[in-house]
């Protein structure tokens, strides 16, 4: 039997609360994160899409002045998450031999590198600073938080687009399995609203451009829906293995069950269709964790609000649920929060963990008019889970044809 591996800490800063309780509270009120961008370069730029999901806290009121300029924002946001994290698992001694992380990202240092780039046209070569390279790659956020922590078992960077922060908690518990840590900090970040990314996502027709009412923007599953908000953010999630943590007396959250990723192998952009890669992670996913169909109970779809992505995703729960999906209750929280791209599925893990353990499940916003392609039972007003023992799933899918699901038990 693979070791078992159980979720003891939870942090997050995100459009819709910079920590944790803050998150989890307005997540179960439908609290649209969208708002319109006060920065003058939306003006400059001439942008098409004139707001976002930005988080509600900023990094500068957590760090301090010293470690928040030698951090991209996409670091800043990681490892205000990871401190939250560690800070909830309550763990105070630990083997740093035997702790690693896991932390992921889909774009990374992204203002670093293109501030870098500004820098060197106006002012030369002189002026651009010594820390751009540590603060610009991808796997910044992952060394920052190792070296916070002082985790000496490896720090690992999964960069699969939007699939990454799930893949993260992926690699984490095969991290735990295989032996070679007892503990690890899984999570993503991400810090991307700058106009460059937001003038590529327009352009290839992926941005809602609601600019007129950016709370509405996001809306997974209406016939109405026009494209995902961009956001940003980290969640970040400790995990450990169950008997290292009920030897310290951890307070458990619930059980990271299994895990899965797999590639459609399709195109780059486009997910398959008939969602067949997306199909093989979620069955694989559940063989991983010993469990079946009938056990799950709630998903926390990836459901990004854009035209071609939620059916495919629809279609694969279908495949693999069955009849079953028709009992099984959908929470769309992009619908709030935007989409946090490398950070997404981090910050869904958190409310699929808070869902089992709090026996409530997260609302869906703006679904006024549900796609009839898309017959899901999704929860738009507070919804409790029954007791027992409960199995529910998170999904995540990125550009490159990337699948990741986790799969989370109940304790």
């Amino acid at each position: 039997m693979p070791r078992k591996v159980v979720i003891t800490g939870l942090g997050a800063t995100t459009p819709i609360g910079g920590d944790v309780p803050t998150m989890w509270a307005n997540s179960l009120k439908g609290v649209s994160g969208a708002r319109a961008i006060e920065a003058d370069w939306v003006e400059k730029y001439e942008l098409p899409v004139t707001f976002a999901a930005q988080i509600t806290t900023p990094a500068s009121e957590v760090l301090s002045r010293v470690e928040a300029k030698r951090m991209d924002p996409s670091t800043q946001f990681a490892v205000v998450a990871a401190r939250e994290a560690w800070r909830d698992s309550g763990i105070e001694d630990v083997d740093k031999d035997r702790l690693a992380v896991a932390f992921a990202t889909g774009i990374g240092g992204v203002w670093t590198l293109l501030d870098a780039w500004d820098t060197l046209r106006e002012k030369g070569p002189r002026r651009v600073l010594p820390m751009t390279v540590p603060m610009l790659m991808p796997n910044g956020p992952a060394a920052a938080v190792s070296l916070d922590l002082g985790a000496r078992a490896g720090a690992h960077t999964p960069v699969s687009a939007c699939a990454s922060g799930t893949e993260a908690l992926h690699q984490g518990l095969e991290l735990i399995r295989s032996g070679k840590a007892d503990v690890v900090m899984c999570g993503g970040a991400e810090a991307a609203i700058h106009p460059m990314p937001i003038a590529a996502f327009a352009a290839m027709q992926a941005l809602s451009r609601r600019n007129s009412e950016p709370e509405l923007a996001s809306r997974p599953y209406d016939t109405g829906r026009d494209g995902f908000v961009m956001g940003e953010g980290a969640g970040a999630l400790v995990i450990e293995a169950e008997e290292h943590a009920l030897a310290r007396g951890a307070r458990i959250y619930a059980e990271l069950a299994g895990t899965s990723v797999t590639a459609d192998a399709y195109h780059i952009t486009a997910p398959d269709p008939q969602g067949l890669g997306a199909t093989r992670a979620l069955k694989a996913a559940l063989f991983d964790a010993r469990a079946q169909a009938e056990d799950v109970v709630h998903v926390n779809a990836h459901a990004t609000s854009t035209p071609v992505g939620d059916k495919p995703e629809y279609t694969a729960l279908r495949a693999a649920l069955g009849h079953h999906l028709d009992q099984v209750a959908v929470s769309a929280t992009k619908s709030q929060t935007g989409h946090l791209l490398g950070a997404s599925g981090a910050v869904e893990a958190i409310m699929t963990v808070l869902a089992l353990h709090e026996r409530t499940m997260p609302v869906t916003i703006n679904l006024d008019n549900q796609d009839p392609e898309i017959p899901l039972d999704v929860v738009t007003a507070p919804r409790d889970l029954p007791a027992g023992d409960l199995v529910a799933l998170s999904n995540s899918f990125g550009f490159g044809g990337h699948n990741a699901v986790i799969v989370l038990r109940s304790i």
